[in-house]
C-alpha cells in the first residue's frame, strides 16, 4: 500500500472511539432498540399527514357544512381560521422544540390538534367550527414543523435525503387527496366525520412517539420574539376580518371595518419596532431591502391567493351549481392539483440542470392570470371537459411558479439570513392564501346578494327564500325548475364573479415576476423536496439547518458515483473501495466486530473479511481474539486523511457561502465529514 503521509488531525477521530456514535447515529441506535426507527417515521408521517390534510380536506365539505350550520358568509373563515393560526405558530413551535427538546412539544401539538379536531366535529354553530379550526391550526402548525425537525434528531446524516423525500411525499399526497377525501367522507358517513377520522389516527401516532422516540436532543437557547408573533399576527387576521366584513356585513366605511383597517395599521408598526429591537426576529425589517425578497414574496401571496380562493368555492361551484356529490366534487379537483403536481416536479429538474429559473414565474404567473379569466367564464352549463381543462391550466400555471420562489430568495439572502427569508417567503405565500380565501368570500357573498336582490325583483319567489337561501343553498335543488335555475345562475355569476377580480391580482403578479433578479444558482440553493411547495407547508429552519439540507443531498448524490475510490485515490491509497470504507467506518464509528460490520452491510462475514485482513496486513488495523477490529495508529492517520479529503470536498460544495470565513459553516463541515463516511449506505459492493 501507498500512503500519503497526513498530518496529526486524530483528536477528533480518538474522540469519537472512545465516546461511541454520533449523536444522531446514537438516537437512531436508541430508536431502533425502544421501538424500531421505521415506526417512529411512520408515526411522524402520520402526524404530518393529518395536519396537511386539514389544509384541504375541508374544502369539499364545506357546502354540506354550510347548510347543516349555516353562516355561508363565514365560510371562508373555516379555511382562513386553521391556515392563520398555523402559519403564525409555525416559528414559535419550532424555537420552543429547538430549546426545551422536541418530544415533548410534538406530543402537544398532537394532544392540540386532536382536542381541535373533536371541537371542530361538535360543532353546533359556524362560529364555534372557526374557533376550532384555530385552535386546531395551532397544533397543526407543531406537527409540520416539529416533525421534519425530529428526523434531523434520529436520522444519521447519510440517510436523511430518503426520509426527507418521504415527508415531500406526504404534502404531495395531501394536497392532491384532500379534497377526494373529504367529499368521500360526506358522502358515506356526514362531514363530522372529516374532523373526527384524525381522532384514531392521531392517538396511535401519539402513541408510538410516547414510547419509542427517544427523549434526548441537542438543546439550543433562542430568545424568542413573541411580541414579534403577537403583532404580525393580529395585523394579519385583523386584515383579513376587515376584508371578509368589508362590503358585506358591514359597509366600508361603517366604524367596524374603519377600525380593523386602523388597528392593523397600528400592529404592523408595532410589529416593526419590535423586530428591530428583537434578538432572533420572526421577519428582520431588513429583508425588505432585498428586491428578491420582496418581488418573490408578492408573487407567493398571489399564487396562495388563487390556490386556495379557487380550492375554497370550486366546490361550492361544483356542488350548488352542477349538483355533482361531495366526491364528485374532489374529483374534478384532480386536474388541477394534478397540473400542480407534475410542473412543480419538472419545473424543478429543469432548474436543477440548466440554472435558470426566472422564465418559470414570468410563464406561471401568465398562465394563472388566463386560467382564472377563463375560470370567469363558466356557467351551470359547462361542460366537465372544459372546466377540467380550465382546472389543469391553472394548477400547471401554480406547479410552475411553486417550486422558484423559495430559491430565488435562498440565493439572495446572505447566510445569516437565509432561515428567516426562506421561512418568510414561505409565510407570505400562506398569508396570501388567508387573504385570497377572505377576499374571495367577500366578492361571493356581496355580488350573491345583489344578485339575489335583482332576482326577487323579477322572479316571483315565497317570503323568505332570498335569506334561507343564502344560509342553506341545498334547498335551491327542491325549488321549481325556473326558479331553481335562476337561483342557480345566481350562485354561478357570484362564483365567477372571485376567479373574475383574482385575474387582475395575477396579472399584477406577472408584471412583478418580470423584476425578479436571476443570478447563477447556489449550489445548496438548487430545488429539492417539491412536496413541501404544496398546500401550506411551514418552514422554522435556522440558516445552518438550510445549508446542511442542501450540502447533504449534494453529497448523497456525489457518494453514489464510486466515491470511496475516488476518495481514496484522492488521499493516495492504493486499496480498494470496500478498504477505503472500513477504513473510514473505524475511524469514525470506532472499534466493531467483523460480523457487526458485516451485519450492517447487509453481506456475509466472508465477503468482508478480506477487507478487514487488507488492513490487518497493511498495518492501519489489528484484530482481536473476539474479531473486533480496531485502527492502529497508522490506520487513524490514514482515516484522518481520509475525513480531512472529505471535508475539503464537502467545502468545494458550499463554496458559494465562503465557509472559510464562517466558524458556524467550518463547524458544519468538520461534523459532516465525520457523520457522511463511513455510512452503510454506501458500502462497495464490489472491489
Amino acid at each position: 500500500m501507498k500512503a500519503r503521509q497526513p498530518p496529526r488531525h486524530t483528536r477528533h477521530t480518538r474522540h469519537t472511539r472512545r465516546t461511541g456514535q454520533t449523536r444522531q447515529t446514537r438516537q437512531m441506535r436508541q430508536a431502533r432498540r425502544t421501538g424500531g426507527l421505521g415506526i417512529i417515521i411512520g408515526a411522524l408521517m402520520l402526524g404530518m399527514l393529518l395536519a396537511a390534510l386539514d389544509q384541504t380536506i375541508v374544502s369539499t365539505a364545506l357546502p354540506t357544512i354550510v347548510s347543516d350550520l349555516g353562516g355561508l358568509k363565514e365560510l371562508s373563515w373555516a379555511v382562513t381560521a386553521y391556515m392563520l393560526s398555523s402559519t403564525v405558530s409555525t416559528p414559535l413551535w419550532g424555537k420552543l422544540g429547538d430549546q426545551y427538546g422536541r418530544k415533548k412539544l410534538f406530543q402537544a401539538a398532537i394532544v392540540i390538534f386532536l382536542a381541535g379536531s373533536a371541537l371542530c366535529g361538535l360543532s353546533q354553530t359556524m362560529g364555534g367550527l372557526i374557533g376550532f379550526r384555530a385552535l386546531q391550526g395551532l397544533g397543526g402548525g407543531g406537527l409540520m414543523v416539529l416533525a421534519q425537525a425530529i428526523v434531523g434528531d434520529i436520522v444519521p446524516v447519510r440517510e436523511r435525503g430518503r426520509y426527507q423525500g418521504f415527508f415531500g411525499a406526504v404534502f404531495a399526497v395531501s394536497s392532491v387527496a384532500g379534497p377526494l377525501l373529504g367529499g368521500l367522507f360526506v358522502d358515506h358517513l356526514s362531514w363530522h366525520w372529516v374532523f373526527y377520522v384524525n381522532l384514531p389516527i392521531g392517538v396511535l401516532a401519539l402513541a408510538v412517539i410516547s414510547s419509542a422516540l427517544p427523549p434526548g436532543t441537542e438543546r439550543t437557547h433562542h430568545t424568542v420574539d413573541y411580541l414579534g408573533m403577537v403583532f404580525l399576527g393580529g395585523a394579519a387576521a385583523c386584515l383579513v376580518l376587515m376584508t371578509t366584513w368589508g362590503g358585506t356585513a358591514y359597509s366600508w366605511g361603517d366604524p367596524v371595518v374603519v377600525g380593523l383597517g386602523a388597528a392593523s395599521a397600528v400592529l404592523l408598526l408595532l410589529w416593526w419596532q419590535a423586530e428591530k429591537r428583537a434578538r432572533e426576529p420572526v421577519l428582520p425589517p431588513h429583508l425588505f431591502r432585498l428586491r428578491a425578497f420582496n418581488v418573490a414574496s408578492l408573487i407567493g401571496s398571489v399564487v396562495g391567493f388563487a390556490m386556495f380562493g379557487s380550492l375554497t368555492y370550486l366546490p361550492l361551484f361544483l356542488q350548488v351549481v352542477q349538483g355533482v356529490s361531495p366526491t364528485m366534487s374532489g374529483i374534478h379537483l384532480l386536474p388541477m392539483m394534478g397540473g400542480l403536481l407534475v410542473t412543480s416536479i419538472a419545473s424543478g429538474q429543469i432548474i436543477t440542470r440548466t440554472g435558470r429559473y426566472k422564465v418559470f414565474p414570468i410563464v406561471g404567473t401568465a398562465v394563472v392570470t388566463l386560467a382564472l379569466h377563463l375560470l370567469s367564464r363558466v356557467g351551470p352549463d359547462v361542460s366537465t371537459l372544459r372546466l377540467s381543462v380550465y382546472l389543469l391550466v391553472l394548477g400547471v400555471g401554480i406547479g410552475l411558479v411553486m417550486q422558484v420562489l423559495v430559491i430565488v430568495v435562498q440565493n439572495a439572502a446572505g447566510f445569516e439570513d437565509l432561515g428567516v427569508a426562506t421561512s418568510g417567503a414561505t409565510f407570505f405565500r400562506l398569508i396570501g392564501g388567508s387573504f385570497g380565501v377572505a377576499i374571495a368570500g367577500s366578492i361571493f357573498t356581496s355580488r350573491l346578494g345583489d344578485d339575489l336582490a335583482r332576482l326577487s325583483r323579477t322572479v316571483s319567489i315565497p317570503p323568505g327564500l332570498e335569506r334561507t337561501v343564502q344560509s342553506d343553498p341545498t334547498v335551491i335543488r327542491a325549488l321549481p325548475g325556473e326558479t331553481a335555475a335562476a337561483f342557480l345562475g345566481a350562485y354561478a355569476d357570484a362564483i365567477s364573479h372571485v376567479f373574475l377580480y383574482s385575474a387582475p391580482v395575477a396579472l399584477v403578479a406577472f408584471a412583478a415576476a418580470w423584476l425578479l433578479p436571476e443570478v447563477p444558482l447556489r449550489e445548496t440553493t438548487r430545488p429539492a423536496d417539491p412536496g413541501e411547495c404544496y398546500g401550506a407547508a411551514p418552514s422554522a429552519r435556522s440558516s445552518l439547518d438550510e445549508v446542511e439540507r442542501g450540502l447533504w443531498r449534494l453529497a448523497d448524490a456525489d457518494m453514489r458515483r464510486d466515491y470511496y475510490r475516488r476518495l481514496g485515490d484522492m488521499a493516495g491509497m492504493d486499496l480498494p473501495p470496500g478498504a477505503v470504507w472500513l477504513l473510514a467506518r473505524l475511524g469514525t464509528q470506532g472499534p466493531q466486530a467483523g460480523a457487526e460490520l458485516a451485519g450492517r452491510a447487509g453481506v456475509t462475514l466472508e465477503r468482508s473479511r478480506p477487507y478487514g485482513d487488507l488492513l490487518v496486513a497493511c498495518g492501519l488495523a489489528s484484530r482481536d481474539d473476539d474479531g473486533v477490529l480496531a485502527l492502529t495508529p497508522a490506520g487513524e492517520r490514514a482515516a484522518a486523511r481520509l475525513v480531512l479529503d472529505a471535508r475539503e470536498g464537502l467545502g468545494r460544495l458550499i463554496r458559494d457561502w465562503n465557509p472559510e470565513e464562517n466558524p458556524k459553516l467550518r463547524e458544519l463541515l468538520r461534523r459532516l465529514s465525520h457523520e457522511l463516511l463511513g455510512a452503510v449506505a454506501d458500502q462497495p459492493r464490489n472491489g
